[in-house]
């Protein structure tokens, strides 16, 4: 088939996404060139839309490249990473806390996600034209509106505060929750709480969870268990942990694996052969070398030809992994540039293919029974928690002996597995935020040993205005309606 477009003009997508008068095309694969009204005629055209609203996780802003990419963004904003001296100083200012709102390195997600949001909107717009019906109809308009709900939380969770940050969170000032598609909207505000906001997500995600059909053997595409898992995440940073355990166990049933010890290196280690495992992975975005790509490894590092690092592990974090978890050598590679040994993070560089060119694991069954795990201790059900900690440590230590922590032990336990599980996966300031903690970093070096030179900025205590990121300055210079969050 030849590669062609849909031609869907997405001028000025959204006050938020602040784009100026320019066409944007859907990556997308269609068998002629043709204006939108007459594209969304065809029954395929759907799916094309939709897959194009897919294409917007891989570019700027969400995984695309080094500056400002999620992949990274949640780990060297806290104690996970740290900045190496020999490498190029990308994304420094935030990992200084120097976050501004005409730095794309904090901004850069807002216009991003907005922008899979009308993609997704500009789909549903079309859902009802009589194009589509029955189960056909139901599960594109369930996917549009779960990949809705789940750009609408990466938002929120990053520009407002969490419902578990602070007593008045759920109260506070939320962010536009864009329903329709609508590119020449330049008049909407954040006219929501967040709870207002949580509400929306989850209305969307039940709507989706009821109807979607979506064949699980495509992880590039949400699926049900995929939208269950979404629902548990969902659901925990609300408070909610009756329902972050109800959605979590209907995920896990649907899709118990959380990767078995034999499959866990090999699911990160994606472009080794044409049979990729995702054992254990419930929604990814696609990334191959077959395809248009991005080297989204590049935020971690480079091969110059020796591996070049912009951040590496943190000492006391590298060192928290015992010598038997498989993630030690999944996750890292110790190696010396320019004269000096680190401990570098090699989770996404591949191997065997081309370098950094892997897929982006968006949910994970592992952070569905975390997820459930914290939620069945904060609900007095310590023992089923417990269960569910040796499950998963039993699948990443070849030689396991079961623990027996309860109490606050038990739950420190659980967060510790979260941090070690989910490091370098977008979790970790998330995870500080909803619980309002601070970051403090160790004041170890950036060397292999621990030695060498340790980050400028050490703390960030908890309730600082800056763990609301930014609104990108563009943004309000297009819609003045929008509030610049407190403090920039």
């Amino acid at each position: 088939m030849k590669k062609n477009i849909i031609k869907i003009s997405l001028a000025a997508l959204t006050a938020f996404v602040s784009l100026t008068s320019c066409d944007r095309n859907l990556d997308q694969t269609s068998s002629i060139n043709e204006e939108q009204n007459q594209a969304m005629t065809r029954p395929e055209s759907f799916r094309q839309a939709m897959d194009g609203a897919y294409t917007v996780l891989k570019g700027a802003g969400y995984y695309s490249g080094d500056t400002g990419s999620q992949l990274i963004m949640g780990d060297l904003t806290t104690d996970n990473l740290i900045r190496t001296a020999s490498g190029r100083n990308t994304n420094f200012a935030a990992s200084n806390f120097e976050f501004s709102s005409d730095n794309s390195q904090t901004t850069g997600l807002y216009s991003a996600a907005y922008l899979v949001i009308s993609r997704a909107n500009f789909v549903l717009s079309y859902i009802n034209n009589g194009v589509l019906s029955g189960a056909q109809k139901t599960n594109i308009e369930a996917e549009a509106r779960a990949l809705r709900a789940a750009a609408h939380f990466d938002i929120v969770r990053a520009y407002s505060q969490i419902p578990t940050q602070s007593a008045g969170a759920k109260n506070s000032v939320g962010i536009y929750y864009a329903e329709n598609y609508n590119p020449s909207n330049t008049t909407s505000s954040r006219n929501l709480t967040v709870e207002q906001v949580y509400d929306k997500i989850i209305a969307d995600l039940l709507f989706a969870v009821d109807n979607i059909t979506q064949n699980d053997a495509d992880k590039g595409r949400l699926s049900k268990a995929a939208v269950y898992g979404l629902l548990s995440r969902v659901n925990l940073y609300k408070g909610d942990y009756t329902n972050t355990i109800k959605y979590g166990e209907l995920a896990l049933g649907l899709s118990p694996s959380i990767t078995t010890l034999d499959n866990f290196t090999r699911i990160w280690k994606e472009n080794e052969g044409l049979s990729r495992i995702t054992d254990g992975v419930l929604f990814q975005v696609s990334n191959a070398a077959a395809e248009p790509n991005n080297t989204v490894g590049a935020a971690y590092n480079q091969s110059v030809p020796a591996l070049r690092s912009e951040f590496v592990v943190d000492y006391d974090l590298y060192t928290a992994y015992a010598a038997d978890d498989i993630r030690k050598t999944a996750y890292f590679t110790t190696s010396t540039y320019s004269g000096q040994k680190y401990n570098h993070v090699t989770k996404y560089a591949g191997n065997g293919g081309p370098a950094n060119i892997v897929p982006i694991k968006y949910l994970r069954s592992a952070e569905v029974l975390l997820n459930v795990a914290e939620a069945y201790y904060r609900t007095g059900n310590g023992a089923q928690a417990l269960v569910l900690l040796n499950k998963l440590r039993a699948e990443r230590h070849s030689s396991f002996t079961p623990g027996t922590e309860t109490g606050q032990p038990l739950l420190d336990a659980i967060l510790k597995e979260r941090r070690m599980e989910l490091a370098f996966e977008n979790d970790r300031w998330y995870t500080l935020k909803r619980l309002n903690l601070p970051v403090q970093r160790s004041g170890k070096g950036d060397l292999f040993d621990g030695t060498g030179a340790p980050a400028v900025a050490q703390t960030l205590e908890a309730g600082n205005f800056k763990w609301q990121w930014p609104i990108p300055i563009t943004a309000i210079q297009a819609n003045p309606k929008i509030e610049q969050n407190k403090g920039y």
